[in-house]
């Protein structure tokens, strides 16, 4: 077998690892050990390019930006058990709930600001079923409406910042966190928008789908209503201002003051701040919290040495070399790459989680992108648009398995008037997988959406570069530069430059043919 064979053969090898179910990031670290020992006995490259595995290994673990990922992975888990959710849903349930959709309006807004401020979906989803789902089932909304908007506003936390996969995406393509946390910004309130737009068409097209709830079942009105919804908003923008704004992640702001993984500690430190607020800080749910970011970051980083160690073969197989060659020869130039890769991505993500498909398949995509003149943060967020489907895949979602667990909860506990079948969990989760392509197909035609919000880079032209001085500033006491002493270091009183002496005239030439004296006396 031929070297330039090999890297097909890793590609291959890889997906079909992926396909078994083993899990992936010890599946990558034997793909990658193995095809590096096949490597080492064909000769194509040496025993002792293996040696730089421990130098990438310590390379991951000293990576000051994933350091941010614990600390809000903390701060996530921390919100989400304050009971922050329930107030929010509660009092946006009733401040919109006369209106047909309106409890649907309130899932999407409070999914969206949860979003900016938990970032786990798995705790954004289940809060919100688990408190709008009876609500929904009682008075008279369509299922698979129900379940669809409860799991697509679960997703939004994977693209609003301070999302944990716009951390790994910055991470891997090299660029700052802050401005792909800008560049999220426009998809993020387009995707709210797009899902508001689909409620308000079910509620003229499919009016008994949506029923508006009746003034009877509201408990709170007026100012008290007001100051409920305001009550667990305000908190959670001054959160979302302080950590975003101190890392420069908001729109037209311009310097920042701290460190994604500084701000990752001051939002912890926030998070801890609201749980005493609402009096939920106690130490059976700190220690919740703590065990969860415990996990999540333990895999993330075991996938992250997995896909390294698969990584460094595959470079040096040029694989890098094969991927480039496959993807930059499609047609269409920019949008012809851009939309086989994100359709290359939808299909992996039935199989693969966020964490995986940025750690494996970022890396080998990366370089073609920036060879093809496709912004960074732009081609970052486009991926994180898209890879918010692998979370509502029919039937391996993970929104839909942990939809699915707490409608069982909640039935088997007589919250739920009749079981919720799967079939509605799946056949609702499909319209809403069609907006958030729809999403992706908008950014890629559009990437103002993504760079609106981006600081302007200055471009300077060389060309028209000129240094000016202005003669006054060469002489001496003009208070400028003399050019005559750039340094200072000629005392006062002294000449400005010392009098070169006068050249010795030259003696005449000798007349032609006139000799010495010695000669002429012989």
């Amino acid at each position: 077998m031929q070297m330039e064979n090999f890297a097909p053969v890793m590609f291959a090898g890889l997906v079909v690892i992926m396909l078994i179910g083993f899990p992936v990031a010890f599946s990558l670290s034997a793909l990658g050990l193995l095809s590096g020992f096949i490597a080492i006995e064909m000769g194509w490259f040496p025993p002792g390019f293996m040696a730089n595995l421990p130098l990438n290994v310590f390379g991951i673990l000293s990576n000051e930006t994933l350091l941010a990922i614990p600390f809000f992975t903390l701060m996530g888990a921390v919100l989400e058990k304050c009971g922050l959710a329930e107030d929010m849903l509660d009092s946006m349930g009733q401040l919109f709930g006369p209106v047909r959709g309106g409890l649907g309006y309130s899932v999407i807004i409070v999914g969206f600001i949860l979003g900016a401020i938990t970032g786990t979906v798995a705790g954004q989803v289940i809060a919100m079923a688990m408190i709008s789902l009876p609500v929904m089932m009682r008075y008279g909304y369509n299922m698979r409406y129900s379940t669809g908007v409860l799991a697509a506003s679960g997703t939004i936390t994977q693209l609003v910042p301070p999302s944990l996969v716009l951390i790994v995406m910055a991470d891997q393509l090299g660029t700052d966190v802050g401005q792909m946390y800008k560049g999220a910004w426009g998809p993020s309130i387009l995707q709210v928008l797009i899902f508001a737009i689909y409620t308000f068409l079910v509620s003229r097209i499919r009016p008994s789908y949506v029923p508006g709830v009746p003034a009877s079942a509201r408990t709170l009105q007026g100012w008290a209503l007001w100051a409920k919804c305001l009550r667990g908003i305000i908190p959670s923008a001054i959160l979302i201002f302080a950590v975003l704004g101190s890392m420069g992640g908001l729109p037209f702001m311009d310097h920042a003051i701290a460190t994604p993984t500084e701000a990752g500690a001051m939002g912890a430190v926030g998070s801890l701040l609201l749980a005493a607020i609402h009096r939920r800080l106690n130490w059976p749910m700190l220690k919740d919290a703590m065990n969860g970011t415990m996990r999540l970051t333990a895999m993330v980083v075991f996938i992250l040495i997995g896909s390294r160690v698969f990584s460094l073969v595959f470079q040096g197989v040029d694989g890098a070399k094969w991927i480039e060659h496959m993807l930059s020869g499609l047609p269409g130039g920019q949008i012809g790459f851009l939309i086989a890769v994100n359709v290359f991505v939808f299909f992996l993500a039935f199989f693969l989680d966020f964490f995986e498909i940025a750690f494996i398949i970022l890396p080998m995509l990366g370089p073609v992108a920036a060879k093809l003149g496709i912004d960074m943060v732009w081609f970052g967020v486009l991926l994180c648009v898209n890879m918010q489907t692998s979370f509502m895949h029919p039937p391996f979602g993970f929104a839909l398995f942990y939809l699915r667990g707490i409608a069982d909860t909640l039935f088997k506990n007589g919250a739920l008037p009749r079981k919720v079948d799967s079939r509605d969990i799946y056949l609702g989760a499909i319209p809403w997988v069609g907006l958030q392509l729809l999403l992706v197909g908008i950014v890629i035609f559009f990437p103002q959406t993504v760079t609106v919000f981006l600081d302007k880079k200055v471009v300077v032209d060389v060309d028209k570069v000129q240094l000016e001085m202005p003669a006054d500033l060469q002489g001496p006491g003009s208070g400028g530069i003399n050019m005559d002493d750039p340094f200072g270091n000629r005392k006062s009183g002294e000449p400005d430059a010392l009098p070169m002496p006068e050249p010795e005239p030259e003696a005449p030439a000798p007349a032609p043919g006139a000799g010495t004296g010695t000669d002429n006396k012989q």
